[in-house]
């Protein structure tokens, strides 16, 4: 993703395709250090699956994380994210259909309106066999999506049309729709299952949804260019990216209101915490000009950023492992993903995807 972004929606969609509690504001300073706090010393990882959303290659590769195999499935869409289910059973992906971005680059301000609408794929996520995968129609210049704790139903952004749509799983069909605020991008399901945040990137808030009643019941004012957001596993706060101006913002979910602004690295995008809710991966992409190569680790205790990790060009994507081993991220630059032992918070391996990746997944064996 670019640095700077328009409020016109033609310029949104071209930047995001191409890169998605304390009382009183706080701005931490950022550490430079690869340094981490007093750890255990490494252990071995569970196995599993890591799964990577490749917009430049219209495809998903499937990473073997005991093995470092990895498998590249060719999509008709131009996956901006993907999304395993709790059980492990499903991968969902979105994104517009391949052919309507092969030129977007080209698009004038006046065919925004006419866009074709973008697609849900669900498939089989062992198998992987697009040719048997559900293929729903969803909205315009869709961007994330998430599914509730018993599969039955799948939530997605839709960046062009404001707004989040409501599939059932099992009838693969859109059952619903809830407005956010422009342009809505990254989203995460509070771990209660109760609420859905949606960072709008176009008027610098979050949108709380309540899951039960389909409906916005919250906009939260948090900066600029919020992308993605994070919860912590007991739901209190929610960390969030603002791109455009290197910071995380932190929400206080009880009062639905921002607590505190970390400093981090260059336009960080996407923000992941750990099972223990220890820390924050931050997923710094720098600029498509420039782009940057550091993940920033926030210590949630104090809010501090307690180390600065250097992986490949463009970090984008994060997700950590079930167990907290392994934090995995998306170089949409290098097209690679960065394996880091989070015992050292040190890469120790560095594995070629398909082209751009960006949206990343983990699925454990045991699921």
């Amino acid at each position: 993703m670019n640095k700077s972004i328009s409020t016109v929606p033609l310029l949104s969609l071209i930047v995001l395709l191409t890169a998605c509690s304390q009382s009183g504001s706080v701005n931490q300073n950022r550490t430079t250090s690869t340094s981490s706090p007093a750890v255990a010393p490494t252990v071995m990882p569970e196995e599993g699956f890591v799964y990577t959303a490749n917009e430049r290659g219209n495809s998903i590769s499937a990473i073997d994380v005991s093995t470092g195999q990895v498998k590249h499935i060719a999509t008709r869409i131009t996956p901006h994210n993907v999304q395993v289910s709790r059980d492990g059973r499903l991968l969902l992906a979105v994104g517009p259909v391949a052919d309507m971005t092969a030129n977007k680059s080209t698009m004038k301000m006046t065919d925004v309106g006419k866009m074709a609408r973008g697609r849900l794929l669900i498939l089989d996520a062992e198998a992987l066999a697009v040719e048997t995968a559900a293929d729903i129609e969803i909205g315009r210049h869709p961007a994330h999506v998430v599914i509730d704790a018993q599969g039955k139903r799948a939530y997605a952004t839709n960046s062009e049309d404001n707004n989040v749509l409501v599939i059932d799983v099992a009838q693969k069909q859109v059952i619903g729709e809830i407005n956010t605020g422009k342009f809505p991008h990254g989203l995460r399901m509070s771990p209660n299952g109760r609420e859905i945040y949606v960072a709008n990137v176009n008027d610098n808030s979050v949108s709380v949804i309540d899951i039960m009643h389909s409906k916005e019941v919250a906009h939260i004012p948090v900066g600029k260019a919020p992308v993605q957001v994070s919860f912590t596993p007991d739901g209190g706060r929610a960390y969030v990216s603002l791109r455009d101006e290197n910071n995380v913002a932190v929400i206080n979910t009880a009062q639905h209101k921002k607590v505190a602004t970390i400093a981090v690295g260059r336009n960080p995008i996407q923000v992941f915490v750990t099972p223990d809710g220890r820390y924050v991966y931050v997923a710094n992409q720098g600029t498509e000009a420039d782009p940057d190569n550091t993940v920033s680790l926030i210590d949630t205790e104090t809010n501090n950023v307690i180390a600065t990790i250097k992986t490949g060009k463009g970090a984008h994507g994060v997700v950590v492992s079930d167990d907290g081993k392994r934090a995995f991220i998306a170089n949409i630059v290098d097209n690679t993903v960065s394996v880091i032992d989070t015992a050292t918070q040190k890469v120790i391996k560095n594995i070629k995807v398909g082209e751009g990746p960006n949206g990343i997944t983990f699925r454990g064996a045991n699921r």
